[in-house]
């Protein structure tokens, strides 16, 4: 027999091997003769059928399976080698595939992958484990894709063009005929859908959807980031035609259903540039003593109707997207800039939760329901700090949002810092609740009118943010705890957050205390306050960022769901979010629940709100980490009219490849490769999260200041690499 027959006939068997495996396990409490598998795996021929008999004695001799009754076999407990899971792809074309419940993920080589991309729920065959080896197997077969369009470059030729996709991950390129490049041209960016990959061919087949621009090119490059990640940046015709066809004209007969606050004193805070308002507060001291404020929130709701196109589009985004040079929103202009914007001087249906507070700001009286308000003053965070910080309403004209300076009257200034007062006391008791404070820096681009990055600033959260922030946190809270503690129980939105993991807790111990910090595993509330006096104690240090992104990773991440387990991060028994649907899917469901249960309405249908929920995270998810990117995009458009200057950073990273470098001025990350270095032969050493010299023992670890220069940018794959300085020359 010819090498090429022998390997196709074990081929064969190997396929018929993983069909009886696939059979037996699928219906783990039943047993099948020969005939029943054979039809299952679809074995017409005598040849296969031989085979299939053969091996099925084989397996049972090596007790791999097991014949329950003359020739019914059944699979062995505890044999089971198909598992579902998701891949996880390295940029060396290998991947993990990660299984829930099983402590390994499974290694899968790359010629094993079977045509699964990355994040892909896949059938996965394990092969017997070897002593000491790790996991490893091969994808059986693609049960679900993530995602079958992608952004690439197209690489045109006579009469058809592939598509080289600009994720490092994707390991193919994507061929595409010539009647559906829809007019691309050579080199240009496109998005490009996989519409099928026969078993033949070596690259899938695609049409390329939209054309995106000019690799390079601002706009090309931020519709790249958005169209990566599935998210839209204009609304469909329809749907903008519906919007502007909504009356969002104030109603007597609607005002005469609500709680009317348009005389008292209210007013917002926001940051300057901000274009749509969601929240205002309003105050008033009572007669008692005491103080009333009201957290009112734009009631997008009474425009935003059930069963419309605009609210299908509305739930399909989830959220809005804050990138670098834009906000793609989750609500057409019409409504989140204009009927939904609590501008000041203007009438507007809001969602309110109003709380009387005593000096202590302890709870005495709360009220939930729909309102109209009519703002008195728009004020920017840094004049709202500026009053905080002198006590006077003499608003200079630097920090001014008008044209000039002016003054604030007595009683908003009086409101101002009985809020700050107020907030304070709030703050103090959820830290001593156990809550964590992140304050982690934000970089921020000074752009020019060509959205060219000019000066990179840090957004400093101030008492004016925290004021805001904790009387936001306070309604979110309320409103939950209003609704989970009702009896019988009730379907609704939570945002929780779980536990962090005791594993990755342990491994940031391990690296913080390499700067002389340290964990407290006692209990709970001494993990919470010593990971506060960490955050507190890295605060203007060089290594700050680093161990504030690190902390924020040993985190579970908060999502939505129905089933309340609490908030770890806020200490709060019961959260949600009521005050930002503007601009959150959640927030909008949230305010739908609970007038519906102030209505007296029954539960609401848990599976369909899980769903929701579900869908709302998973946006997020996709719009956060699209901010990320365009973040890292700016960064490298900054970084490239500075490659001639020298930087201190810190090492933010080490891995085999090499070590990642934040700049301490700007925030800007960038990589140093391992074969760059020079002076010696670098080995990565994973116990000391550093890189050392062979000859030398030159240790680079993790925290260590270096000096870098710009060696490459490249805006299109948004890599940024370092040369490193040696100390020595400089």
């Amino acid at each position: 027999m010819s090498k090429r027959n022998k390997k196709a006939k074990n081929h064969r068997k190997n396929e018929i091997t993983k069909g009886i495996f696939t059979v037996l396990e699928k219906e783990p409490n039943k047993s099948f003769n020969y005939k029943q598998i054979a039809a299952k795996i679809n074995i017409t021929d005598a040849q296969d059928r031989n085979t299939l008999i053969k091996r099925l004695t084989q397996l049972k001799e090596k007790k791999r399976i097991q014949e329950v009754d003359r020739g019914q076999f059944k699979v062995l407990e505890n044999t089971k080698t198909y598992y579902e899971g998701t891949v996880d792809l390295t940029g060396k074309g290998h991947a993990y595939i990660v299984v829930d419940g099983m402590d390994d993920d499974v290694f899968i080589p790359s010629n094993k992958l079977n045509k699964a991309f990355h994040k892909d729920k896949v059938e996965v065959f394990i092969y017997p484990r070897k002593k000491s080896k790790k996991l490893e197997g091969e994808v059986v077969r693609v049960l679900e894709r993530y995602k079958t369009t992608f952004v690439g470059i197209v690489d045109m030729q006579k009469t058809f063009a592939f598509v080289r996709p600009t994720d490092f991950r994707m390991y193919t390129d994507i061929f595409v005929s010539k009647d559906k490049l829809a007019d691309a041209k050579d080199g240009e960016k496109v998005l490009v859908e996989i519409t099928d990959w026969p078993d033949d061919v070596d690259s899938p087949f695609g049409r390329i959807s939209q054309v995106l621009g000019v690799p390079g090119e601002h706009d090309t490059e931020i519709h790249s980031i958005l169209a990566e990640y599935g998210l839209p940046y204009s609304f469909p015709e329809d749907v903008q035609k519906f919007a502007d066809g909504l009356d969002t004209s104030i109603k007597e007969e609607e005002i005469r259903k609500r709680k009317d606050l348009r005389n008292v004193l209210t007013f917002t805070i926001d940051p300057k540039d901000a274009k749509d308002f969601d929240d205002a507060l309003s105050f008033q001291k009572l007669e008692n003593g005491n103080y009333e404020i009201g957290i009112h929130i734009a009631d997008v709701s009474h425009y935003l109707q059930k069963d419309t196109i605009l609210d299908d589009e509305a739930y399909e985004r989830a959220t809005s997207v804050y990138l670098v040079d834009r906000v793609v929103p989750m609500l057409p202009e019409v409504l989140s800039n204009n009927a939904c914007s609590l501008r000041p001087n203007e009438e507007k249906y809001t969602f309110s939760a109003i709380f009387e507070l005593d000096e202590n700001a302890t709870i005495r009286n709360q009220w939930f329901g729909r309102t109209v308000i009519d703002s008195n003053e728009r004020f920017a965070y840094e004049e709202a700090q500026h009053i905080i910080e002198t006590g006077s309403g003499e608003i200079p004209e630097e920090i001014s949002i008008r044209e000039n300076a002016y003054r604030v009257s007595d009683e908003v200034v009086e409101a101002t810092l009985k809020m700050d007062e107020l907030a304070k006391i709030m703050r103090d008791k959820r830290m001593d609740q156990g809550a964590l404070s992140f304050d982690k820096v934000e970089v921020r681009f000074n752009l020019d009118e060509n959205n060219e990055p000019v000066g990179v600033y840090f957004k400093e959260s101030k008492d004016a943010n925290k004021l805001i922030e904790e009387f936001m946190l306070l309604a979110n809270r309320k409103v939950a705890e209003f609704i989970g503690k009702q009896k019988p129980k009730k379907t609704f939105v939570y945002r929780i957050h779980d536990d962090p993991d005791p594993d990755k807790l342990m491994a940031l111990n391990g690296i913080v205390s390499r700067f002389g910090h340290k964990l407290d595993f006692k209990d709970k509330k001494t993990i919470s306050s010593s990971l506060n006096k960490l955050l507190e104690d890295v605060k203007g240090k060089r290594e700050q960022n680093m161990v504030d992104t690190l902390t924020i990773r040993s985190m579970s991440k908060a999502i939505y769901t129905i089933d309340n387990i609490g908030h770890y991060g806020l200490a709060f028994d019961y959260y949600t979010h009521f005050t930002s649907p503007i601009r959150r899917y959640p927030d909008v469901m949230v305010h739908r629940l609970l007038q519906h249960y102030l209505d007296g309405g029954k539960s609401a249908n848990a599976e369909e709100f899980e769903k929701k929920c579900k869908h709302s995270s998973d946006m997020e998810y996709l719009a956060s980490s699209a901010e990320r990117d365009s973040i890292k995009y700016m960064q490298i458009k900054f970084m490239q009219d500075h490659k001639d200057e020298e930087f201190r950073g810190v090492i933010s990273g080490v891995t085999e490849w090499g070590i990642y470098v934040e700049i301490i001025s700007n925030k800007c990350e960038g990589m140093i490769r391992i074969r760059d270095i020079k002076g010696d032969y670098f080995i990565f050493d994973e116990r000391e999260y550093a890189i050392i010299g062979e000859r030398t023992k030159k240790k680079y670890t993790l925290g260590d200041e270096v000096t870098v220069m710009v060696k490459n940018t490249d805006l299109i794959k948004r890599h940024l690499d370092f040369a490193l300085i040696p100390e020595d020359t400089k």
